[in-house]
């Protein structure tokens, strides 16, 4: 039978583990898959765009596991009373192609964008960065400074959101981390001023441009989570050519990332090569590096991966029919009558 994680099985989950140790445990499956790189079945996601939202298939595989997501991003979304992204996926067995487990993705998403924002921060920031200017207060935002906190060693945290109820949301989120030193600042150049790390994680689908080069001072390290399809930037193509930038596949970030405003030839750095050790990261100090972050399929994978450990361990979640298993394979049909008594 599948294993099934819905919303309340996954948070229990998370609970149970405690969000610092969940978000430990899936950098490591993380890097794991990341050093693993060539291995990897991949593709760019399938993308069916409207005017109003984009909804995405986003499949990858080893030997072992197949992994997909299903996901959509719609910034209008809350106006309706639903969230901006939503997500469910699978995770099947290779070998046959029985899927093992089918999970929310929805709050899983929001831990493993964090999480792989931690992973490429830890790579290539600063070694004694302290400071995180965070650009967007929406549902993500929470979790990127939670993890930036936990796994990077983050020690003050700034917040800008044109809507002041996002920031004390989250604001208010944060309290529980004591340590965790929280500003609320007054605009995008008040937040970036000084920072060590700045993160963008803004919803709407435009060419926009949060950060402009007059906010970027040497030695940051930002991460450009928001600008994630066709149409949707938030780094002014000048901040993108001050920097170094890495990306995770290419052909999906040359579509949908902050470098879809850059000629198709302009050089960018595979994050993998420098979470395995195969290549530099930052080559010093002064430089400015810039992680284009648009969410691959392997980190989903990564996080279905945990989800299932995790949730056997901890034995959370039920066992559901969700693809028939049959006493003679051959007879399908014998099953249905079966089934239906």
């Amino acid at each position: 039978m599948t294993l099934f994680l819905d919303v309340n099985a996954a948070s229990k989950l998370v609970a149970t583990l405690g969000v610092s140790q969940f978000m430990s445990g899936l950098l490591e499956y993380m890097e794991s898959d990341f050093c693993r790189w060539p291995e990897f079945d991949k593709s760019a996601r399938t993308a069916a765009h409207s005017d109003v939202g984009v909804i995405e298939l986003m499949p990858v595989a080893d030997q072992v596991n197949y992994g997909f997501k299903y996901v959509n991003g719609h910034p209008s979304n809350p106006l309706q009373g639903l969230s901006t992204v939503m997500a469910f996926g699978a995770l099947s067995d290779v070998a046959t192609g029985f899927p093992r487990l089918l999970s929310e993705l929805t709050i899983s998403t929001a831990l493993r964008t964090a999480v792989a924002s931690a992973m490429a921060t830890k790579a290539l920031a600063r070694s004694d960065s302290s400071t995180l200017a965070l650009i967007g207060c929406g549902a993500q935002s929470a979790f990127q400074a939670i993890a930036l906190h936990r796994l990077v060693g983050i020690k003050e945290v700034r917040l800008f959101d044109i809507d002041a109820d996002a920031v004390d949301q989250v604001v208010a989120h944060l309290s529980a981390y004591s340590e965790l030193k929280v500003i609320k600042a007054v605009s995008v150049k008040a937040c970036v001023k000084g920072a060590d790390i700045v993160t963008t994680v803004t919803a709407d689908k435009a060419y926009a441009t949060i950060l402009t080069p007059d906010m970027i001072e040497p030695g940051m390290h930002i991460n450009g989570v928001g600008g994630d399809c066709p149409g949707k930037t938030e780094l002014h193509i000048d901040v993108l050519k001050a920097g170094k930038i890495f990306i995770e596949h290419e052909p999906q970030t040359r579509v949908e990332g902050d470098i879809q405003q850059l000629p198709s030839d302009y050089s960018v750095n595979p994050l993998w090569k420098v979470i395995k050790g195969e290549e530099q990261g930052r080559e010093d100090d002064q430089q400015i590096t810039i992680f284009d972050s648009v969410g691959f399929a392997l980190e989903d994978l990564s996080v279905l991966r945990y989800l299932y450990d995790q949730a056997l361990q901890l034995k959370i979640g039920e066992k559901i029919d969700l693809v028939p298993e049959m006493k003679n394979p051959k007879d399908l049909f014998g099953l249905m009558l079966e089934r239906s008594k």
